[in-house]
């Protein structure tokens, strides 16, 4: 119950950010979570009111900005700062970045409603919907250790010839290690996640053994 009248708040806290919008712009592919609701909603206000290269290109200054200061993201991931504290911060960066319109106001939204430690995750997630605004598929394959480039081409085009990408895109692919994963591959195409690891093949087993005892 808690958690569903949180994720209203969260929603109307970010839907109220793109009020000045005419009408609330699907995005092209689903996000969830309560990132994925702001950088929804910065994608419809971007749609209408901005440009997403020129968006998504002063985030990432944002973004470098913070990481090339360890104090400057110390001050805007500590929850005790004040509101006033906060928005002045966000205004200072904003200057002296010379962000466009639509991206100091939402980084003001974020700063009032104490959310700047999701930033990166923010950006991230919008990151995504420029891609998919663009046509591109980002596709993750996580293997128990790095991939030669052969395999990692073979990869690329198979699935990007799959129905996971779509006819007139362009698959993204990304190797991740994680040795947990004993071998084999887990591949996650947009929503769609294919396991073919051995740990979840000894899951299953074991699952299945448990269940027969």
């Amino acid at each position: 119950m808690i958690s569903r009248v949180f994720t209203r708040r969260i929603a109307s806290t970010a839907f109220r950010f793109q009020a000045a919008s005419k009408k609330n712009i699907q995005p092209p592919i689903e996000l969830f979570g309560t990132d994925g609701v702001y950088a929804n909603s910065l994608y419809s206000a971007t749609i209408q009111e901005s440009d997403m290269s020129q968006t998504y290109n002063s985030l990432k200054k944002v973004e470098d900005v913070i990481k090339g200061d360890p104090k400057l993201e110390e001050a805007l991931t500590n929850p005790g700062l004040s509101k006033d504290d906060r928005v002045a911060i966000i205004k200072s960066v904003n200057n002296s970045l010379g962000l466009d319109k639509t991206t100091g106001n939402f980084l003001l939204v974020l700063a009032e409603n104490n959310r700047l430690g999701n930033f990166p995750s923010i950006f991230k997630k919008f990151g995504m919907l420029n891609d998919a605004h663009n046509g591109i598929v980002n596709a993750t394959v996580t293997s128990a250790k790095p991939l030669e480039s052969k395999i990692l081409k073979r990869l690329q085009t198979s699935i990007g010839n799959s129905s996971f990408v779509g006819q007139g895109k362009t698959l993204k692919l990304n190797n991740e290690v994680n040795p947990d994963i004993k071998g084999g591959l887990i591949v996650e195409v947009g929503d769609r996640t294919v396991d073919v690891s051995i740990s979840n093949k000894v899951n299953r087993l074991n699952q299945t053994l448990k269940e027969n005892i």
